[in-house]
């Protein structure tokens, strides 16, 4: 399986784990724990900023677009589905 990194996709910095985003419901947290779901409220957030007092540059990107590796196992994922269509099915009785 593919290595997943979650990484900026601007600049490459990575998250640490700590909460350094803070909803608009004042909650802060790791954004990456939840995958951009606020704790507090429920809020989906689909981008996310890259934080600079963390090291980062403050650009705004996609949520998804942090996590660096789901493209490789996205497609082994669809090869494997293309390989189970060509397998012989059995008849249902």
């Amino acid at each position: 399986m593919a290595d997943i990194h979650v990484r900026c996709p601007k600049c490459k910095w990575e998250p640490d784990g700590k909460p350094h985003w803070a909803c608009t419901c004042g909650t802060v947290w790791d954004t990456f724990s939840t995958a951009g779901r606020c704790p507090g409220c429920g809020k989906i957030w689909k981008d996310t900023q890259c934080v600079i007092n963390a090291g980062g540059c403050t650009a705004w990107s996609p949520h998804l677009d942090w996590y660096d590796g789901l493209d490789e196992i996205i497609e082994r994922l669809k090869e494997e589905i293309k390989e189970g269509w060509l397998q012989e099915v059995p008849a249902r009785t």
